[in-house]
């Protein structure tokens, strides 16, 4: 019997002691040279892998972000001015690859997108973005909205993000409809992005 529980008691120290380990990274520069390991929190059961790119004029910048998250969703995102790849798994050290660059290769859908002024360009969507989208948000009592292509997956987020009235994915072509905006949606179109990172 003592033996019956000693092995018990082994088996829940080691195996409640394990928490996953992931490749953290901030790669403000568009590089993850120098990621570190890092200890996931409790409720954190994933590694993640971001790419972004962001392109305002002829300015383009490229970050690459690396660490834990509670929930991941693997695909795509192209809000016209930002678009961002993630790369989500679940063992130890398994992100260490980077998330690769986001596709510039149309799929023949397109959706609308906002550029700050009106929700009225089109996009061409790229690699597995299959759906179009729309965010809403209230912010200093003016109403942002972001819209553009994303992956079937973020779609099926099921947490809500904060600050976000709504967040609504459709399939046919241009079916996320054209509108005004009020305010500049860059603040807005960060936030959401972050929530896709952190959630």
């Amino acid at each position: 019997m003592d033996l019956q529980i000693s092995v018990f008691l082994l088996f829940i120290l080691f195996t409640a002691g394990h928490s996953l380990r992931c490749y953290e990274c901030n790669g403000l520069t568009g590089s993850c040279v120098g990621q570190t390991v890092q200890t996931c929190p409790s409720g954190y059961s994933q590694c993640e892998s971001l790419t972004g790119v962001t392109q305002i004029g002829d300015i383009t910048s490229k970050e690459k972000f690396k660490g834990c998250a509670p929930v991941c969703r693997s695909g795509s995102i192209n809000f016209g001015l930002v678009r961002m790849t993630t790369s989500c798994c679940n063992t130890d050290l398994c992100n260490l690859q980077d998330a690769p660059d986001p596709s510039n290769v149309p799929n023949g859908k397109k959706c609308y997108y906002c550029d700050g002024q009106t929700c009225s360009k089109t996009l061409s969507c790229s690699g597995d973005e299959d759906r179009c989208i729309t965010a809403t948000a209230t912010s200093g009592g003016q109403t942002v909205v972001v819209k553009g292509c994303v992956s079937k997956s973020f779609c099926d987020a099921t947490t809500s993000v904060r600050n976000v009235e709504s967040i609504s994915c459709c399939e046919g072509n241009l079916c996320n409809g054209a509108q005004s905006v009020s305010q500049s949606f860059l603040f807005f179109c960060c936030s959401l992005l972050s929530y896709f990172l952190l959630h």
